[in-house]
């Protein structure tokens, strides 16, 4: 039975991991004035810049990724996104007020969970996929 699920279960997951970066990425590249604000907050340099560009790893990564279509550099942009994401606009050890500081905590982990599976999808590229456009 394991046999015959595999392949969607497969499909399902890279769906399911891609959903997040390709409604974020949506986000980032029509509301661009407004995530700029705040990663403007957090002293990102060049913030509304930083906002499309990764924005679009996003869109190229989750694409790449849902796809199965030249996944190591797909799962490559979406763990370069995260990252740095995690480190400088999630940092919640310099945040004083009790509730944001639980809420970038959270954020933070998150986002090294995420970019966790994106390694794993790295390592696993190189393997077939099923129901993939790689294999």
């Amino acid at each position: 039975m394991y046999e015959q699920l595999w392949p969607w279960l497969h499909l399902v997951s890279r769906l399911l991991f891609t959903m997040l970066f390709l409604g974020s990425a949506w986000s980032h590249l029509t509301k661009t004035g407004m995530l700029a604000g705040y990663a403007a907050s957090k002293k990102l340099p060049a913030a509304a810049l930083m906002v499309r560009v990764t924005g679009l790893m996003m869109l190229v990564g989750g694409i790449l990724v849902l796809l199965g279509w030249h996944r190591f550099i797909g799962a490559g942009l979406i763990a370069l996104f995260l990252f740095p994401t995690a480190f400088l606009m999630h940092n919640f050890w310099t945040v004083a007020d009790p509730m944001a500081r639980s809420n970038d905590q959270a954020h933070f982990m998150k986002d090294l969970s995420l970019a966790g599976a994106a390694l794993y999808l790295m390592a696993t590229s190189g393997y077939p996929w099923p129901l993939s456009l790689g294999g």
